[in-house]
């Protein structure tokens, strides 16, 4: 039977965007944008007028700063923020506080800083550890420097980090991506995201791919990337908990179990989402908007949702199947007030005779094949 890895908490999470970049990679997708240290100053002040304004006093298990690059901050524009949350929030002494890295911003100093100013959790962003693959992807780091950035993590007393990984990049073969797994347990973090590049529309990445020639390899193939990936984890002593997230030792990420457990979060800064009692919207996306919009009339959020009784049941399932501990049938049925065997059982029963979806000691999961079809499994619900 799959593992538990956590149990429901009232506590709900906040997410704090920060979407500076010092580059811009050839990738990304994510609401972001060139460093630039006036506005960086202008931002702080209004992510912390906008915390300062919500009214209502919840208690707090994790704080996320996400971005774009959050290690772009200094210790003291992080400290300010995180006393903005405390003057709000109930934030619990056992506080998970994750911040986002880059190897090119990281120094032993830094570091100690931003530990000293309350981060318990670093989420380096590594992506590959060839250095090839790192020029394709416009990273502005090598391996190397990667290399130096989790001795400089480690050095400065962070006993929690995660290394963010990409699988089935352009050009990738079974054995590179081998290589690079294996070079990233050799870093010895507590936790590690091994997700599958997702190549946009329009990114710059895609561009290029056409001029060069590179090609992403066949799906067979990113299908033996992806068990590979967690064949070398798992002889690594790392237990999978969710479909591209590995831990030792229970360091899972409290803050991500937020989102796939489907429990209550808080976003703050420009483009942040929200999801708190059935309700969903988001913030302004612009980083101009977004400040001059705090200060003439506070409010940043748009797009205010209830979710209907359907789309949460369905969103529910398809996120508690992200997790190796899948879904506690009767506690779902407590929940949501439905039985799910009498409403999807029988549009299941192909998965489950195929292996891809397990029904076992009253709990729903998917078996690691299933997960690379967990799109299609979960079409039934949404």
């Amino acid at each position: 039977m799959p593992s538990t890895v956590t149990s429901l908490s009232d506590s709900i999470g906040l997410y704090l965007h920060i979407p500076f970049c010092s580059a811009i990679c050839d990738y990304c997708n994510f609401n972001r944008g060139l460093y630039d240290e006036n506005l960086k100053q202008r931002y702080v002040n209004a992510i912390k007028d906008e915390i300062e304004r919500w009214d209502d006093a919840r208690s707090v298990d994790s704080i996320f700063f996400g971005g774009g690059t959050p290690s772009l901050l200094t210790a003291s524009d992080v400290s300010e923020i995180l006393a903005a949350c405390r003057s709000v929030f109930a934030v619990g002494s056992d506080v998970e506080t994750t911040l986002e890295m880059n190897p090119e911003s990281c120094t032993q100093l830094h570091v100690k800083e931003l530990l000293d100013a309350g981060i318990t959790r670093v989420s380096l962003g590594v992506q590959s550890f060839l250095d090839h693959e790192l020029k394709r992807l416009g990273r502005a780091h090598t391996v190397n420097e990667a290399r130096a950035a989790i001795t400089a993590i480690r050095s400065a007393g962070c006993n929690n980090l995660s290394i963010d990984l990409m699988l089935w990049l352009p050009g990738q073969t079974r054995a590179d991506c081998v290589k690079s797994v294996n070079e990233m347990v050799r870093c010895d973090p507590d936790h590690a995201s091994l997700y599958m590049l997702e190549i946009y529309p329009n990114s710059p990445l895609r561009d290029e791919m056409a001029r060069s020639g590179w090609s992403l390899a066949p799906d067979e193939d990113a299908s033996g990337m992806y068990f590979d990936a967690l064949s070398v984890t798992d002889n690594a002593g790392y237990q999978q908990y969710e479909i591209s997230n590995v831990a030792r030792s229970a360091r899972y990420s409290r803050h991500n179990l937020k989102y796939w457990r489907y429990q209550n979060w808080v976003g703050f800064g420009c483009g942040a989402h929200s999801m708190l009692d059935g309700c969903r919207w988001k913030n302004i996306s612009e980083i101009t908007g977004y400040i001059d919009t705090i200060g003439e009339r506070g409010t940043v959020a748009e797009g205010h949702r209830n979710l209907s009784a359907e789309e949460l049941i369905g969103e529910a399932i398809f996120m508690g199947l992200r997790l190796n501990e899948g879904i506690d049938i009767n506690e779902f049925g407590e929940r949501y007030g439905v039985d799910l065997r009498t409403r999807f059982g029988s549009d299941l029963k192909p998965y489950m005779e195929q292996g891809f979806l397990i029904d076992e000691d009253g709990r729903w999961s998917l078996s690691r094949k299933g997960m690379l079809l967990s799109n299609e499994v979960m079409r039934t619900f949404v």
